[in-house]
């Protein structure tokens, strides 16, 4: 019981917003996922593996960076490469520097469908997220999610 009573338990408000913040995000996920499905037939975790190859130099990254860096296990990052690499947006090469790593690769066809389906998406975000706000909520934003990026050291 002494354990219990060492947590520091959500108020009122905090659990109040702690929920409408797991609401929203959900929300936003799932529209932004279902609208890219429909419009392109990727999904938001394709989209965002796109997005991050085209912003690497060569349009390049390694696999276990990627995953880092689009926040998915390894696994589902080698599931998702696999079905863009399938649809050729999308190839792998292998690390010369260490045969045991690969490289995801942009493709010029994963290019396209990035042009393509990026103004539909900035849309969407804009209308759901950034157009609701004044823009000093955007810059509150901003602040409170980098105070929320995990450490550098957290799993």
């Amino acid at each position: 019981m002494a354990a219990m009573d060492a947590i520091r338990w959500l108020n009122a408000q905090e659990q109040a917003t702690w929920r409408s913040l797991l609401r929203a995000y959900s929300r936003i996920e799932r529209l932004l996922d279902h609208d890219l499905q429909a419009s392109n037939g990727l999904s938001l975790v394709e989209y965002g593996i796109l997005v991050t190859l085209s912003e690497s130099p060569e349009s390049r990254m390694r696999m276990r960076l990627l995953a880092d860096s689009v926040i998915v296990s390894k696994s589902r990052l080698s599931h998702q490469i696999a079905r863009l690499e399938r649809a050729g947006f999308v190839r792998r090469e292998t690390c010369e520097e260490d045969r045991r790593g690969a490289w995801a690769v942009l493709t010029d066809d994963g290019r396209a469908l990035l042009e393509a389906a990026a103004p539909g998406h900035a849309t969407l975000v804009r209308d759901r997220v950034f157009d609701r706000l004044t823009p000093e909520q955007i810059q509150q934003l901003g602040a409170i999610m980098r105070a929320l990026e995990p450490d550098d050291d957290a799993p």
